[in-house]
């Protein structure tokens, strides 16, 4: 089964062993049994990183206080990495001494996805893989279905995006697209013709008026 920690492998199998055990439970729904066991990977990792310069610390808050200690003015990604163990020391002892059951799948997650930043630094600064690796992100997906997806979480908002921008781009079209003219053609009836009975008799009325006229010139 592929995992968000599989880069893990390569370099500390035992560390990778705990780790997985954690993503199991989670997808089981053992939310504080994960929490509980991403909190002890995160104690194996800091006596890894200390490594010669743990001398009397037993418990991970004493090797904490050392760590942190060795970290003074380093890097922020060093700073990073020592309060991501500390959120696990924190909420791995919450979920291991509380009174009452608390399934709180979002805290569990956020341990996996802080126990995925801290095996990137550990892999890449105490192992000396390969920077790269630095830039992958934590799959919930591949969590969840323990299946690596065929596409990447950046490929689907990717292609959502283009999705919303060819709807809008469509939306505004039909809203700026000038509605088409209307044509209807209208035959003219065709007029009847009259016969200009009012012509007629003006032209009559005015030969007459002249044969009159004539008639009263010669008399």
């Amino acid at each position: 089964m592929v995992t968000n920690f599989d880069f893990l492998k390569r370099n500390d199998k035992a560390l990778y062993d705990i780790i997985n055990d954690a993503e199991k439970l989670y997808r089981g729904e053992f939310f504080e049994q994960c929490m509980t066991q991403t909190r002890r990977f995160g104690e194996v990792v800091c006596k890894k990183v200390l490594g010669s310069r743990r001398t009397t610390e037993v418990t991970f808050d004493a090797m904490l206080a050392t760590l942190k200690d060795c970290t003074l003015g380093s890097s922020e990604e060093a700073k990073e990495f020592v309060d991501d163990l500390y959120f696990l020391k924190k909420h791995g002892n919450d979920a291991t001494h509380s009174v009452t059951v608390k399934q709180d799948g979002m805290e569990a997650l956020e341990c996996l996805q802080r126990a995925f930043e801290i095996a990137l630094n550990f892999c890449v600064y105490s192992c000396n893989e390969d920077r790269r690796i630095l830039k992958l992100r934590y799959d919930t997906e591949l969590l969840v279905t323990g299946k690596k997806p065929r596409k990447t979480l950046s490929e689907k908002y990717t292609e959502e995006a283009e999705k919303l921008n060819k709807k809008n781009s469509s939306k505004k079209e039909s809203k700026t697209t000038r509605p088409k003219s209307q044509y209807c053609s209208v035959k003219s009836q065709p007029q009847s013709k009259k016969k200009p009975y009012f012509w007629y008799f003006v032209g009559i009325s005015g030969i007459v008026s002249v044969l009159i006229l004539l008639i009263l010139a010669i008399l």
